[in-house]
């Protein structure tokens, strides 16, 4: 399920959608799914949410997702902003930066975070 399109992403940044932005809303959307592990909402035959409110709420973060990801330089992969320096030949690694993680160990963006708790998605709330 991917929860937004380019085209939400683009209004939600106010920057033109990037060339991959199908591929990054949709490893968002992954991420959204693994914070809402334990929220419980109406969804149609295709597992989508139907109230309105949980549509937007999931558009938005799955956006802010992305745009946290552009921002931190990861590609989706959650690779990235973990070392400090990194160089491969012959390999050097330093300086390892973890971040705290969200519901189900996501690195889940503040904005998606706050956009989740505010519509009641955070901690997990059945509807």
């Amino acid at each position: 399920m991917v929860y937004a399109t380019p085209a939400e992403l683009a209004a939600y940044t106010g920057q033109p959608a990037p060339a991959d932005a199908d591929r990054l809303l949709a490893r968002a959307s992954q991420d959204i799914d693994d914070a809402l592990s334990a929220a419980v909402y109406c969804t149609d035959s295709a597992g989508m949410p139907t109230d309105p409110r949980i549509i937007a709420a999931l558009s938005d973060a799955t956006c802010a997702q992305v745009e946290y990801q552009q921002a931190t330089g990861d590609d989706g992969t959650g690779a990235a902003g973990r070392w400090d320096s990194v160089s491969l030949g012959p390999v050097s690694l330093s300086g390892r930066k973890d971040t705290p993680r969200g519901a189900a160990d996501v690195d889940l963006a503040p904005r998606a975070d706050r956009t989740l708790r505010r519509n009641g998605l955070l901690p997990g709330v059945i509807w």
